[in-house]
């Protein structure tokens, strides 16, 4: 083996972000945490279909990985809403369902329920180790949008790795009951392995439909979070062209169903009314 590519593997094996979860990251490499303030109280959780790297400090994952495919997605399985606190976590680092109790945010899934294709993983993504405080308006509206989004690329595609997390931008950052961190912004870097390219949503964790997409390199920039450590530096400067999200405004609270209006006429028929 001649000096130079001893050197190369080298550089690569301490660069490289090592991680237990197979089959999640491309090319099984995890983000390298760059800001070194994100480091303490890290604990990677690997699950059936999404991995999480989970943030003692914030009580948040730092991101939730996915590796998405045509085929996964046909096998999409019952929504479970068995949220729960996570057991393989310490206790004073996790969150708790009475943490979330009141707090005025939702829990917010980083991988998506509706990405989850066993009944396994579907029971594995309502851990609350997969959860964010995460503006009801903007979780039921543009960020479930976005979701729908990225399934459609990847039935589009074949195949994406999807990261997605929080971002705790600025000096005022708040905690629900003073215990979990509540991002400012959240970020869903997407990569296609066909193109070689990638690209982030990223949204403000607040009422409205704004969303900007950015290249690679400016999620990394202001994350502090190196994504996709085998992608090429020149593909990570532009960002692809990602779907736009269509958003639908949330009316079920005002909906009448077909079964109303017949009650309806049912009870003026019978003098009930």
């Amino acid at each position: 083996m001649n000096t130079f590519f001893y050197i190369l593997l080298l550089v690569t094996a301490l660069f490289a972000s090592p991680t237990q979860c197979t089959g999640i990251y491309y090319g099984n490499e995890a983000p390298e945490i760059l800001n070194t303030k994100l480091i303490p109280k890290t604990k990677e959780l690997c699950y059936t279909s999404f991995a999480v790297m989970h943030s003692g400090i914030s009580r948040t994952p730092l991101w939730s990985a996915e590796h998405l495919t045509r085929e996964s997605l046909r096998s999409k399985s019952k929504r479970s809403n068995d949220f729960h606190a996570e057991e393989q976590l310490n206790v004073d680092e996790r969150s708790e369902l009475d943490d979330y109790s009141r707090s005025g945010y939702d829990r917010g899934h980083m991988a998506p329920s509706a990405d989850m294709p066993t009944k396994l993983a579907q029971h594995e993504c309502f851990s609350l180790a997969n959860m964010v405080p995460q503006d009801a308006n903007n979780n039921r509206g543009i960020w479930s949008s976005i979701e729908g989004s990225t399934r459609h690329l990847t039935n589009l595609k074949g195949e994406l790795y999807v990261i997605t997390g929080p971002l705790f931008i600025g000096s005022s950052i708040q905690r629900i009951k003073g215990r979990i961190l509540i991002p400012t912004k959240i970020y869903k870097a997407i990569y296609d392995p066909s193109s070689g390219q990638g690209a982030a949503y990223v949204v403000n964790n607040a009422p409205g439909n704004d969303y900007e997409v950015v290249s690679i390199a400016q999620l990394e920039q202001i994350s502090g979070i190196r994504f996709f450590p085998q992608m090429r530096q020149t593909a990570k400067q532009m960002a692809m062209n990602l779907p736009d999200p269509e958003v639908k405004n949330n009316r079920a609270h005002n909906t009448i169903s077909d079964k109303d209006i017949i009650r309806f006429i049912e009870k003026l028929l019978k003098g009930n009314w």
